[in-house]
């Protein structure tokens, strides 16, 4: 799933006055918040394409990836790979 996202309230969140201060933000901070906040900005969202080409720089945290590409649009990216807790591996 990918969700375009409002930068400004993305750089207000982490404290930062753009993309390239990002990485080092959330490096500072605990997994789990940076998680949470990534979390929330994305309920607020809505799903959007993402020209893989147009990428002009990305940050990968956990399950989640940040991109900003070239009109200076940004993006998160969720992984929605990640196994079912609940399903069990076959005995055969």
């Amino acid at each position: 799933m990918t969700i375009l996202l409002n930068k400004n309230s993305l750089y207000n969140t982490f404290g930062v006055d753009d993309f390239n201060c990002l990485e080092d933000a959330v490096n500072n901070m605990a997994p789990s918040m940076v998680e949470y906040y990534l979390s929330d900005l994305s309920q607020y969202s809505e799903d959007a394409y993402l020209n893989k080409s147009q990428i002009e720089k990305s940050v990968y945290l956990g399950d989640y990836s940040l991109y900003i590409d070239y009109s200076d649009n940004v993006y998160l990216e969720l992984d929605n790979q990640k196994e079912n807790p609940c399903d069990t591996g076959s005995f055969w």
